[in-house]
């Protein structure tokens, strides 16, 4: 009855790995909501493409930058998600394969993660920098001061998040090589 119980046990918690596929089915929708908004953007800056100013032309191709960023994380995550945790993805002979697919692990997509993550960021960073000739117009039409305005203290949180990301970054691969190179993880050194 116990080696049973045991075995029924092991072969339920291994299916349960199926309880994920749903998660990336959501991420799945989450690519076609990005799409929607990503047309929107795109049609919106067609449509000012010739009456809009420098600034708000670079400010809306740095949005459609970052959708187009955001939705290739997403598809990092669920393809190496999905083959590293529920199941693997049967296209081996198909030409449009990507490379990278089932040949990354949970560690690479960590680094993937982040490095797609402090991509996002800097584009952020950017908009943000662009951004700032419109802020300081709106400040002194409104005759605000000048000196640490909130245009400043927003632009150094984004600039402290971003370097907090890279930081964060290099150590996840740091933390990788270590542990890639300790006999118990696999490596014959």
């Amino acid at each position: 009855m116990g080696k049973a119980f045991e075995q029924f046990l092991e072969v339920l918690i291994f299916n349960s790995r199926w309880l994920l596929a749903p998660f990336y089915l959501g991420l799945v929708a989450g690519i076609v909501i990005l799409l929607i908004k990503f047309a929107q953007e795109f049609f919106h800056v067609a449509g000012h493409a010739l009456t809009g100013t420098e600034s708000e032309i670079i400010l809306a191709i740095l949005t459609l930058v970052d959708m187009s960023l955001v939705a290739n994380l997403l598809i990092i995550i669920i393809f190496s998600g999905y083959e590293n945790f529920v199941s693997k993805i049967d296209t081996a002979g198909h030409e449009d394969r990507p490379e990278w697919m089932g040949k990354v692990d949970f560690s690479g997509l960590k680094i993937k993660v982040i490095a797609s993550i402090v991509a996002i960021s800097a584009i952020e960073l950017l908009k943000a920098f662009v951004n700032v000739d419109t802020g300081l117009d709106t400040l002194a039409a409104q005759n605000a001061p000048t000196s640490w305005t909130a245009i400043d203290k927003a632009i150094a949180w984004k600039v402290g998040i971003h370097i907090l990301l890279v930081i964060s970054g290099v150590l996840f691969a740091l933390m990788d090589k270590i542990a890639e190179s300790t006999p118990k993880h696999g490596s014959k050194h």
